[in-house]
């Protein structure tokens, strides 16, 4: 049976370029979204062309009917074998004396709460204590979480240090369940997160600041998390992998 992955906020960005790379090596993808259905089937129709069965779905992780409804999706298409947890949001660029509490509030529950649900549906489905077969998870955190942005969004970094420590806290529950959980930490990487945050322009004006002499792309983080789930990282569990180019 094909193993099946679910990709969250996979419709743009890291996400898409994801679920078109493991589609390209047989995984059959379940890919959730929020508002941008368009941008969503045109990944899927990417992944189709690989021949792989395909399934998306309109999902918005700050909710847990909608997190439950993604994993029945994504269990009609076979075996979970892989989650990778990259839904997630920012907020415009601001200090942190300047942030109201919803904002502060809807950045924590999409990026951490959101993943968290989805790691444990995750463990409910594949873990062999419940009966499943293992797999494996990866969050897609940020180098942010190590830098902090400091009158950036120094919420999305705390949310994203939250994301770590539940990597390695999981990461070492379900060790010895056949489970594997892994991050990365994305750089400076060429997506339109940066216009969410109010400066598309963002990754060209810090491009120097990069030891590598520029921005990343969203398929170099893709090629990072498909390793992360691959069997060649079967003795991989608990690490984060920087897709920053130094910096």
């Amino acid at each position: 049976m094909t193993d099946v992955v679910l990709i969250t906020g996979g419709g743009r960005g890291i996400g898409a370029a994801t679920a078109v790379l493991l589609a390209e090596r047989g995984y059959a993808v379940c890919l959730t979204y929020r508002e941008q259905h368009a941008a969503a089937a045109e990944v899927a129709a990417q992944c189709l062309a690989h021949g792989v069965p395909v399934r998306t779905v309109r999902a918005d992780v700050s909710r847990e009917g909608d997190i439950l409804g993604a994993f029945d999706a994504a269990a009609e298409l076979g075996t979970l074998a892989a989650l990778v947890n990259n839904a997630g949001i920012v907020a415009p660029q601001s200090r942190v004396e300047d942030m109201t509490g919803d904002r502060i509030h809807q950045v924590f529950t999409i990026n951490v709460i959101g993943a968290f649900l989805c790691a444990r549906e995750a463990v409910r489905t594949m873990s062999t204590r419940n009966g499943g077969t293992g797999g494996a998870i990866v969050n897609v955190s940020s180098r942010a979480a190590v830098l902090g942005s400091p009158g950036e969004y120094v919420d999305y970094a705390a949310s994203k240090g939250a994301l770590d420590t539940l990597t390695t806290g999981l990461a070492r529950e379900v060790a010895g369940e056949g489970i594997r959980v892994n991050a990365v930490r994305p750089g400076l990487i060429e997506t339109d997160i940066h216009a969410s945050a109010g400066e598309p322009g963002r990754v060209g004006r810090l491009a120097g600041s990069v030891p590598w002499g520029r921005g990343g792309r969203a398929d170099e983080v893709a090629a990072a998390i498909a390793w992360l789930l691959s069997a060649e990282a079967s003795y991989v569990t608990g690490a984060f992998l920087d897709v920053g180019g130094g910096r």
